[in-house]
């Protein structure tokens, strides 16, 4: 880590965000042959905690290209199956095997987010780079000697003049508002948004009481109510915590579970007690602490919270990833290389949940995230080589636009999926109509167990998950 003195007073590139995208686009240009660039994070080593759990496929495929792939998918649990019931039994079991032939990674890989950032933060060390930490932005604004420069200045009154500025900031991101970029639902359902009893959700990190992960897999459970996840950490997780000074010898899981909004809002940081009675009402039996419920002759019952969190699901996106900041934002169609016009102003790039967020169905956030440095490296190498080789007159602006317009589209593929994941997983448990008073959860179980049976709808929801289709 690197304090906020030692920082130069220009560069080409300032990377705002040291989480996984704003790692990654550093890692991204190294791995072009970049090496003039700033990365600035708000908080201090060791801060971020553990939340998103999943890297799918594509995002893998992507982290390969840059040569960062392999150390990540050495350190996670490859989980072929994904596993979907209600409190009794196990309803589906989504095989991911049909993945083999398109992919290197034929899996889902559960791996907490504050490793796969501590993997990537190593991978940049090897380079003989850090990040300067604490280092909060306060403003921006267009340099005075040169409108194509922007002057970032921080809390503490440093600044630092940069061509380029990204803001892998998350979903708050300073940089994102300060250039003036919005960021709402996309309302990509014609009535908006429906209810669902997931519209707030608890995440853990817990240890079970005389529960041991017996070939436990990646499942979540259904019920009338609400929507319960239980995943099996990688005893790599158990290393990196210890190297922080957390010894922890058992197996941890992550859970997660909306939490109904009769129930009132979650408590800041969810309690074990707390966490219990989720565990207990939507969980599947065998973990619950009720020896009355629990099929099991142990109940079973929270040990040790590592990490708890809540958080209310909904989504948006930024109205444009690139721009410059008070010029001509040239954000129409794309425009030839061949064409001349007039630019203005320092550009402004974002990455990662500074330009998006969703509801955590399907474990697609990070790995969009990823995906939008992974490629915005190479185009951002492209364009500064443009910028270099030809005449100020011709607009290399093309090349930026092309990959925000593609990346924004992604985005809102993946915001469709998983609000569509969301409303399904946690649809309100009501009748059908008056003329079938049958539960609608009912009917969607039903749903689910006949159209798993086949093949082809197995392939298909691994295809969705995986992102392969839309990298």
């Amino acid at each position: 880590m690197a304090d906020i003195t030692s920082m130069p007073n220009s560069t080409t590139v300032l990377i705002v965000g040291a989480g996984p995208s704003g790692l990654v686009a550093a890692l991204s240009l190294l791995h072009h042959g970049f090496k003039d660039f700033v990365v600035v994070d708000a908080v201090e080593q060791g801060e971020n905690s553990s939340r998103a759990l999943v890297v799918h496929a594509a995002t893998l495929e992507a982290l390969d290209t840059i040569d960062c792939g392999a150390e990540i998918a050495e350190k996670g649990i490859k989980a072929r199956n994904v596993n979907f019931g209600n409190r009794s039994s196990n309803i589906i079991s989504t095989n991911l095997s049909s993945l083999d032939k398109y992919t290197r990674h034929p899996y889902a890989l559960i791996i907490p987010q504050n490793l796969t950032e501590y993997i990537l933060g190593e991978k940049f060390k090897g380079y003989g780079v850090t990040v300067h930490r604490p280092c909060k932005v306060a403003s921006l604004k267009m340099n005075e000697n040169d409108d194509n420069l922007t002057d970032v200045t921080f809390e503490d009154g440093k600044t630092i003049t940069a061509k380029y500025v990204i803001g892998a900031d998350g979903a708050r991101s300073v940089v994102r508002r300060m250039a003036g970029i919005g960021f709402t639902d996309p309302k990509t359902g014609e009535k908006g948004d429906r209810i669902t009893n997931l519209d707030q959700m608890v995440l853990a990190d817990v240890i079970y009481e005389g529960k041991r992960n017996n070939g436990m897999e990646f499942s979540g459970t259904m019920s009338p109510e609400s929507f319960f996840l239980c995943v099996p950490l990688p005893n790599s997780f158990n290393d990196f915590l210890a190297k922080n000074g957390q010894e922890v010898q058992d197996q941890i899981y992550r859970i997660g579970a909306g939490v109904p909004l009769v129930d009132g809002e979650i408590p800041h940081s969810p309690s074990k007690e707390y966490l219990q009675n989720l565990v207990d009402r939507f969980g599947p039996t065998f973990l619950s602490s009720d020896a009355s419920v629990n099929p099991n002759p142990t109940p079973v019952r929270i040990k040790e919270v590592i990490w708890s969190t809540r958080f209310r699901t909904h989504s948006a996106i930024a109205d444009k990833t690139f721009t410059r900041l008070d010029g001509d934002e040239l954000q129409g169609a794309t425009v030839g290389a061949d064409k001349i016009t007039t630019k203005h102003g320092g550009i402004i790039l974002l990455v990662g949940d500074a330009a998006h967020i969703h509801s955590p169905a399907g474990g697609q956030g990070m790995n969009l995230g990823i995906r939008d440095a992974v490629f915005l490296g190479e185009a951002l190498v492209k364009h500064i080589n443009a910028s270099a080789s030809q005449p100020s007159s011709v607009d290399a602006d093309y090349i930026l636009r092309e990959f925000g317009e593609e990346r924004h589209k992604r985005a809102l593929e993946v915001i469709a999926l998983t609000k569509n994941m969301l409303s399904f997983m946690g649809m309100p448990d009501k009748k059908i109509s008056w003329l079938f008073p049958i539960s609608a959860t009912t009917v969607r179980d039903w749903v689910m167990w006949l159209g798993f049976k086949f093949s082809f709808m197995q392939a298909k929801m691994a295809w969705a998950m995986s992102g392969l289709g839309r990298r």
